[in-house]
């Protein structure tokens, strides 16, 4: 994929993201939580039916995208998956806002070589500023290697979604990697 094909992917998922949370959250139907707060001020109720929305309605979303000759993959976090992280954060001694690590209830990835994800990181910070993305950085931890960039459109009442690039030399650790850090709560 080229890196035209990847800055598209960045800013049609960052219109996405808009697009369902304006839906979601702009219309009185559900109440805004500030995100930015700590887990005990924001019920877990809340967390999971923004999730069983998002799971139910994404596609109608993806399908008028301009992404068709995109290779991306994406999914819907699990209710499971969300209470073990709700419960691993609910119990740590710190305390972090739920936006900072509750940011990947949405989640898509793309392949690229190791020329693009260069020119990725490059580009990167640009990308942040234009579409007003929330962060992004290099994981390399663990067997895993990828670049994660976090989409909330400078709104903290709006979930955060995630976009992962992994090089394709990296599948497989990573695939490994997410076997034995992410699945814990099968």
């Amino acid at each position: 994929m080229d890196i035209r094909k990847t800055e598209r992917l960045i800013s049609e998922i960052n219109r996405i993201h808009r697009l369902y949370s304006e839906d979601y959250f702009e219309t009185g139907k559900v109440e805004k939580l500030n995100l930015s707060r700590t887990i005990s001020h924001i019920p877990k109720e809340h967390i999971l039916r923004y999730r069983l929305n998002l799971h139910e309605s994404i596609n109608d979303y993806l399908v008028k995208s301009d992404l068709d000759d995109v290779n991306y993959y994406y999914r819907v976090k699990t209710a499971e998956s969300i209470l073990d992280k709700i419960r691993r954060y609910s119990e740590s001694a710190e305390q972090y806002p739920v936006n900072n690590w509750m940011n990947d209830i949405f989640g898509c990835r793309t392949i690229l070589c190791k020329e693009e994800i260069g020119k990725a990181l490059d580009g990167v910070d640009l990308w942040r500023e234009k579409y007003g993305l929330k962060n992004w950085y290099l994981r390399n931890k663990d067997g895993y290697k990828g670049v994660h960039i976090y989409f909330k459109n400078n709104s903290n009442f709006y979930f955060p979604w995630e976009l992962q690039l992994w090089d394709a030399a990296d599948i497989e650790s990573n695939i490994e990697s997410h076997r034995r850090q992410k699945r814990n709560f099968v």
